[in-house]
């Protein structure tokens, strides 16, 4: 992350970085470091925008509703996160429709 950027776009730019790490290593299974090192930042800087892991996870779920990230979303609903099941049924049916074909 590079010094002086607003806290908005720091906190954009690390879910940014999130959802590349949830979509590649798998949304239950992303770490802090993961996404720490996605976004060249040290895990402090995820932890002040994001506490916990847990709280870290609802937020990237949230993130990747409100962005149409369908392959997250479809962990999302496998895992049964309640995040995942505020998509609209039209996400919800396009996220997992790319995991079946």
């Amino acid at each position: 992350m590079k010094a002086g950027r607003k806290p908005t776009h720091a906190r954009d730019g690390l879910m940014t970085a999130a959802l590349i790490v949830a979509e590649r290593d798998g949304y239950r299974q992303m770490s802090c470091e993961a996404v720490a090192n996605q976004a060249q930042c040290s895990r402090a800087l995820i932890a002040k925008y994001f506490g916990t892991m847990p709280q870290l996870r609802r937020a990237v779920m949230r993130a990747a509703v409100a962005r149409g990230n369908l392959p997250v979303i479809a962990q999302g609903l496998a895992a049964g996160d309640e995040q995942a099941h505020g998509a609209t049924t039209q996400a919800k049916y396009d996220a997992l429709a790319g995991v079946l074909l």
